[in-house]
C-alpha cells in the first residue's frame, strides 16, 4: 500500500488553456448558461490536447474552475 503523504507519489499536472481560449463570464442566475459556458470551455480543452481522449472529467474540472473564477 502506497502512502498518500509519501513524497514520491506523482502530483497530477495542471492544465493550462490556450490564450486564444477564455473562459465566458457567466451571470449567477442562470445555470443554464453556466452550463453551456463550462461545456463549451472544456470541449475547447478537449480540442487543445488533440482531442485526447479519457480527460473528460479533468477538462470538466479545469473549465469550471476558470469559469467560476470569473463570475462577478
Amino acid at each position: 500500500m502506497v502512502d498518500p503523504r509519501s513524497s514520491t507519489s506523482a502530483k497530477p499536472k495542471a492544465l493550462t488553456v490556450p490564450k486564444k481560449t477564455l473562459a465566458p463570464v457567466v451571470a449567477n442566475s442562470d445555470p443554464a448558461a453556466l452550463e453551456n459556458a463550462i461545456r463549451g470551455l472544456a470541449y475547447q480543452l478537449y480540442e487543445g490536447r488533440g482531442r485526447e481522449h479519457g480527460k473528460d472529467q479533468q477538462d470538466w474540472v479545469q473549465a469550471e474552475h476558470e469559469i467560476l473564477d470569473q463570475r462577478p
